[in-house]
């Protein structure tokens, strides 16, 4: 039987070429050519990306997404014409809010319904998934989208499109190739893959380092805020040396990586939707923010108007985001490891008040000692309920600093970055976006890309339940890829509640304690994992048990089995009186 060289073939060995590992799958109607492209290609023997089977395309996406973090490298995610493209849902708002690069690739309806072509309709189904725009449904979430029309330059397409996916500020791009097009017989083209790299890096305007030298010099109270800067875990080398030079004091602002170490002197905590003012942030005179989408939440808590502001960022416009500006002195585009490189490199011929330094981490020091023995109060043991920090705490025991964490708490974001205290680059990651059900796929594409670490994933019930558990634990059972997830299980949807609290903290709903967001009757979450991976399931509700709960899923870990705990924090259902007067105030630690 001869077999032919399609376009299919020839957008197959471009992923390849560029050095793709893996495509995240989930194949339809509309991707024959790609089957039997992959079926010749084993057939024969012929290197091409892996294919991970994927039954929803949520857990595609998110186990691009998190593989692209820890690895850097973008992946491919094949999905299903206009139907699996939106099947994707939140998941592309997550890589594109998160600045991760990855392809997604979806076929599209056959254009001819005569057999005029191979691929032509021969299905029901490509009349009714037939849509006018099928790029419009993502277009906004995607650095590039393009159709696929011809065999003779898919391997440019595909290659320009990495070099987008991976070019600072890095992200999704979004391929769509009809099934006539992608049957289509072609030669094959052979590229240069040396001239398709990503865009160098961005650095600082030579002028502007002496403007920005002279504002640190004469700070008395400087101050770094971040969010992302760890994303690249080389730049937190260069911003650990910059504060310990200048000693200056660092926050996380809603972080998404590990951005500068927990235990180190300098790092004075952080802050998500925090009610109140920082004192740090308020007492600087300069600041100095690297990668931050949002600093700081100017109604709750924000620097002084005499503050000196310098923003650092890919994209210091924030151009897909109506709303927002940072009142800076000026903004620069940059890549935050290459900005900082700069910063030290000016240092070393920089005379500084040695006095002012050593006072200055004298003081920050003392801050940073006072701030932990308070974190260490609230992580003690109760008798009767398993408070988030006290669970959180119990974690960072167990753990170590080679553990990947994944985290998505929502309602205890803050309080898992607080309490987990990570000091190692790449050790944590988050979505970087909003959209919940990131947390299962998410571990699974830590995992593939790091097998020889463990995986923790830190989620909420109602995350969790987002994240498609089932089709989580079926495929980490197939790809042999075990992780262990703690849920924070509080019952219900904890953020909206806080939320209403916030615009109407003394309203009808906080007399009646009615948000309509509690889990009511409560689902055998464990059980789910359980049931589709053969994972080890437990619930814990008593603090006692607690520990020992987390050695017994440690140990089905080591033994090569994903583990689930679904622990039982206080309930969204409760009295008001047991709220907080910050969470009355819709405010509380989210």
């Amino acid at each position: 039987m001869s077999r032919t060289y399609t376009t299919s073939t020839a957008f197959l060995e471009a992923l390849e070429e560029a050095g793709v590992s893996y495509i995240f799958s989930n194949l339809g109607s509309d991707h024959p050519g790609i089957i039997e492209g992959l079926a010749i290609a084993r057939k024969e023997n012929k290197k091409l990306p892996e294919v991970i089977m994927c039954p929803h395309e949520m857990v595609a996406l998110s186990m691009a997404h998190s593989y692209a973090q820890v690895t850097g490298e973008p992946q491919a995610v094949l999905v299903h014409v206009e139907c699996g493209t939106q099947n994707l849902g939140g998941a592309i708002h997550n890589a594109y809010k998160g600045r991760v690069p990855v392809l997604v690739f979806a076929g599209a309806s056959p254009y001819t319904q005569e057999g005029e072509l191979t691929g032509s309709r021969n299905e029901f189904i490509h009349w009714i998934q037939d849509v006018p725009d099928q790029r419009g449904i993502v277009r906004g979430y995607m650095k590039y989208d393009n159709e696929i029309r011809s065999g003779k330059n898919v391997k440019q397409l595909v290659h320009r499109s990495l070099q987008i996916a991976a070019s600072q500020p890095k992200g999704p791009v979004y391929l769509v190739g009809p099934r006539e097009v992608m049957e289509e017989e072609t030669e094959p083209v052979s590229l240069q893959t040396e001239k398709w790299q990503p865009i160098a890096p961005a650095a600082l305007p030579p002028q502007e380092i002496n403007r920005i030298m002279g504002d640190l010099k004469k700070a008395k109270n400087p101050l770094v805020v971040t969010s992302y800067l760890g994303k690249n875990t080389s730049a937190v080398k260069e911003l650990v040396e910059l504060c310990e030079k200048c000693a200056i004091p660092v926050i996380e602002s809603v972080p998404n990586y590990m951005n500068f170490p927990s235990d180190h002197p300098m790092h004075c905590g952080y802050q998500w939707n925090t009610p109140t003012q920082n004192e740090q942030l308020a007492k600087a005179d300069l600041v100095l923010v690297f990668d931050s989408d949002v600093p700081w939440i100017p109604t709750k808590n924000k620097p002084s108007e005499a503050c000196t502001i310098y923003y650092f960022d890919e994209e210091p416009l924030k151009e897909s985001m109506p709303l927002w500006y940072v009142p800076s002195k000026r903004s620069f585009q940059v890549d935050s490891e290459t900005a900082l490189y700069q910063l030290n490199e000016r240092l070393r011929d920089t005379n500084l008040n040695e006095e002012t330094i050593h006072d200055r981490w004298n003081r920050i020091s003392l801050y940073h000692h006072k701030q932990r023995e308070k974190w260490a109060e609230k992580e003690q043991y109760e008798k009767d309920v398993i408070t988030p920090e006290y669970l959180t705490g119990c974690i960072r025991e167990v753990i170590d600093d080679n553990t990947i964490v994944v985290n998505e708490g929502i309602s205890n974001f803050e309080t898992i970055y607080t309490h987990l205290r990570r000091t190692k680059p790449g050790s944590i990651i988050g979505s970087g976006g909003g959209s919940l059900g990131w947390n299962g796929g998410a571990a699974l594409g830590a995992k593939l890309s790091a097998k020889d670490q463990k995986v923790v994933s830190l989620t909420g019930d109602g995350s969790y339940m987002f994240s498609v558990p089932s089709a989580v634990h079926w495929m980490a059972r197939r790809y042999n890829l075990p992780f262990l997830t703690i849920i924070y299980n509080n019952r219900g949807w904890k953020s909206p509640k806080l939320s209403t609290l916030g615009v109407h903290p003394e309203g009808t709903a906080f007399e009646t304690d009615e948000y309509w967001v509690d889990f009511e009757p409560h689902a055998d979450l464990a059980g789910i994992a359980e049931a589709a991976g053969g994972a080890f399931a437990k619930t814990v509700k008593n603090p006692d048990e607690l520990k020992a709960s987390l050695h017994e899923a440690l140990q089905a870990l080591n033994e090569g089995r994903s583990a689930v705990l679904d622990v039982y924090l206080p309930a969204i259902k409760q009295s008001n009186k047991k709220d907080t007067p910050e969470e009355k105030a819709g405010l509380g630690k989210l």
